[in-house]
């Protein structure tokens, strides 16, 4: 039998010879091959060039949204605040970002039910209050923090009320402080967020009014003002001095005012403070909280504290900073900043047996183991600032920020209610306990917590603020709103929903769960009521603060009563 040839069969075109002998079909081959390469390479330059068509109609997209935000123009009310947003991979963080959504519903809708246009609910008589002359307090405090949930019928059904009955021109003395926090601030934010142009209108038309508080020989703003009439003065019970928080803490909100409307007379005002404030900077950073309207001058036997009528003053310093992008005509507030920073050390000590650092008051040369709860913003302005520092001197301070804010999660975790007495005192081998026993829904805490998760990304500030959040649900949760305590010890609940829970408590902790692009801390800046206003590089050119101001564009997308303590300054 003859044996089969190797090459034969299908397998003989795989062999070489088989082609050498076939001129013809070898030339088919070659030709076939050519062609199939330049099909393949032609396949993949139609990728390349499909990609990078994509990428030019995503960038034109991003220009076309761009300019439809600024023109007000927006089919998603919340795209602004959501551009670049990360996908949510969290669905713990998604449901409890939700539950916080239903909680801003939930004292919204009885705020609307209740006390609409008035300043505050007393959700237990369901009836209003208007503890700030009747300028709607809560509905301006909540317009910023419904758009960024994206509550678009709640927003706009709140743009009708300041667009229809909004009115400044009232008989009613004003704390300028107060005033501008929560009414200017939240008015401003309003507009950067949703590029309305009725929101910077009217918070100009607020703004003139305040101005003349600032026409005093030293710069040094009177605290209180007729909104109708002038007349600026203080609190009689400050024996006619100012207050360091309320003095110190209007240059983000005037400043913006300055930049988006192109007239630096709100400016100029605000950074008068600042330079009369540099001459009298004591070498540690730390002013008492009274200071003399006409002299400029500090009263020494005041006291210094991060707590109540000083707070806030510092965490501005910090803040001017970087709403002017930290560019070299504001490093002077950084510097002043850094010099307080310094004081704030001093005032550390720890506890015992628990080493829990806490923030002291002090007067004169004596030191008070009292801490606020209002101080405890203190561990977020720390973690913010600390990145300003080198490497060796941020660690240290984020570190400090740390403890803080342990010692500030533990004025929750003592209590029988879970949430937090208004101030605390440290005793020798007994840590702490509860001074003042009431709490009003205050947002401190829970703002240092969402600083340090989007600061450090340690998920464990999470979980605290979730539980701060679920001890505000069992306590102070009723079916007609929010109530603080009366007693954080027996759980005794009062008849007053703050307009700062709305403002900030409920808007820092759906921050606190929610991706860091939502807000970015490289784009905006929250004021002391929480209202973010976009960060705008300024061009400072003249050496006494003043200089050029860029203009920012936004890009979209009852009776009065009587307030025992008010938001930061203490008393009303």
């Amino acid at each position: 039998m003859a044996r089969r040839s190797s090459t034969s069969g299908p397998l003989r075109y795989l062999h070489p010879a088989y082609y050498l002998k076939r001129p013809k079909r070898l030339a088919f081959l070659f030709i076939a091959f050519v062609v199939a390469t330049f099909a393949f390479w032609d396949r993949q330059s139609l990728i390349r060039e499909h990609e990078a068509e994509i990428t030019k109609f995503q960038e034109e997209l991003n220009r076309l949204q761009d300019q439809l935000r600024k023109a007000g123009v927006s089919d998603d009310m919340s795209d602004n605040v959501k551009l670049n947003r990360e996908v949510e991979i969290d669905p713990v963080n998604d449901e409890r970002r939700e539950k916080v959504k239903e909680a801003m519903l939930h004292a919204w809708n009885s705020y609307v039910e209740y006390a609409w246009g008035q300043d505050e609910l007393q959700p237990q008589s369901k009836n209003g209050a208007n503890s700030f002359g009747g300028l709607g307090a809560t509905l301006i405090d909540s317009l910023d923090t419904l758009y960024i949930m994206g509550l678009k019928d709640e927003f706009q059904k709140a743009r009708e009320w300041v667009a229809t009955a909004l009115d400044f021109n009232k008989d009613y003395v004003a704390s300028v402080f107060e005033t501008t926090i929560r009414v200017v601030g939240g008015l401003l934010s309003a507009y950067d967020l949703s590029g309305d142009k009725l929101f910077l209108d009217k918070a100009k038309d607020l703004a003139d009014r305040l101005l003349p508080a600032w026409d005093t020989p030293s710069g040094i703003p009177y605290n209180r003002i007729n909104l109708a009439h002038g007349n600026p003065h203080n609190h009689g019970w400050t024996g006619g001095e100012s207050i360091l928080a309320d003095s110190g803490t209007e240059q983000l909100e005037f400043i913006a005012l300055s930049q988006r409307t192109g007239d630096l007379k709100y400016q100029q005002k605000v950074e008068k403070v600042i330079r009369q404030l540099q001459k009298i900077y004591p070498s540690d950073g730390l002013l008492p909280i009274y200071i003399n309207p006409q002299s400029g001058v500090a009263a020494s036997y005041s006291t210094i504290t991060f707590g109540a009528m000083g707070d806030s003053f510092y965490e501005y310093l910090l803040k001017v900073w970087i709403q002017g992008n930290k560019t070299e005509g504001l490093k002077h507030y950084r510097e002043m900043w850094e010099t307080s920073m310094e004081g704030l050390v001093s005032l550390i000590r720890k506890s015992t047996p628990s080493s829990f650092s806490y923030i002291c008051e002090k007067t004169g040369n004596s030191l008070s183991d009292k801490m606020d709860e209002l101080a405890c913003f203190a561990p977020g302005m720390l973690a913010l600032g600390s990145s300003g520092y080198d490497p060796e001197k941020a660690e240290k301070m984020l570190s400090l920020s740390k403890e803080l804010a342990w010692t500030c999660y533990n004025f929750y975790q003592i209590t029988p209610t879970k949430l937090a007495g208004e101030n605390y005192v440290f005793h020798v081998g007994q840590d702490m306990s509860v001074g003042t026993s009431w709490n009003i829904l205050r947002p401190e805490t829970v703002e240092s917590l969402m600083y340090l998760w989007r600061l450090t990304g340690n998920k464990t500030y999470q979980e605290w603020g979730w539980n701060i959040f679920q001890a505000f649900e069992k306590n102070s949760r009723i079916d007609s709103g929010y109530v603080g305590l009366k007693d954080v010890n027996t759980g005794m609940k009062d008849n007053m929903m703050q307009s700062f829970f709305l403002a900030e408590t409920l808007k820092y902790l759906y921050l606190l769960f929610s991706p860091p692009s939502v807000i970015s801390f490289d784009e905006w800046v929250f004021n002391t009521e929480a209202h973010p206003l976009r960060i705008v590089p300024r061009n400072d050119t003249v050496p006494e603060l003043g200089g050029v101001v860029e203009e920012a564009k936004p890009k979209p997308q009852s009776k009065a009563i009587d307030r025992p303590f008010g938001r930061k300054q203490g008393r009303n």
